[in-house]
């Protein structure tokens, strides 16, 4: 079964030799353009996603408004994506030993910013990658461990979740 990633891991695509991407850096942050209207009264947040290149091509890399999907909260409601303060790849050549980052800032309620979930799919030479998931949270540090919840806590707790959710319907 498909396991999402945690926040700071990398993945590799096998259809494209030696990419890997990563999303990362998920905290609290105000935009650098100043606050869209329409996110009055949300909390802000930003999140990087990294494409590094270890193979030997250099394959031009997409990822772009639309490409990027954020769900919050245990219902994975959207969260609220400002466009006008994000920073996207646009047909990028990352050559070998090479990356590129996206910054994405996004707005939610601030209960709901322990459960983030980030799923990208990647366009590669002008070819559609797999969607990859990656789940984390504000106040959940990259490789750090706090009371009750480390790293690894929460990706065991994602597994048995999605693990539970398939057994439900199965029968």
């Amino acid at each position: 079964m498909y396991e999402p990633n945690v926040v700071g891991d990398w993945q590799e695509y096998d259809e494209h030799a030696g990419l890997r991407v990563r999303v990362h850096r998920l905290e609290a942050a105000e935009p650098p353009r100043g606050r869209d209207d329409a996110a009055e009264g949300l909390t802000y947040f930003s999140v990087r996603v990294t494409v590094e290149n270890r193979g030997d091509l250099h394959p031009t890399v997409h990822l772009e408004d639309g490409q990027i999907d954020v769900r919050i909260g245990p219902d994975g409601e959207s969260a609220f994506i400002d466009w006008r303060n994000s920073q996207f790849i646009e047909g990028f050549d990352v050559y070998p030993l090479r990356r590129a980052t996206a910054v994405l800032f996004a707005a939610g309620p601030e209960a709901s910013l322990n459960q983030i979930d980030v799923q990208i799919q990647l366009r590669v030479d002008d070819e559609w990658a797999d969607r990859r998931l990656w789940a984390g949270g504000i106040g959940l540090d990259e490789g750090a461990s706090h009371v009750g919840v480390s790293r690894e806590g929460l990706a065991c707790q994602i597994s048995n979740f999605l693990r539970d959710q398939a057994e439900e319907g199965t029968a």
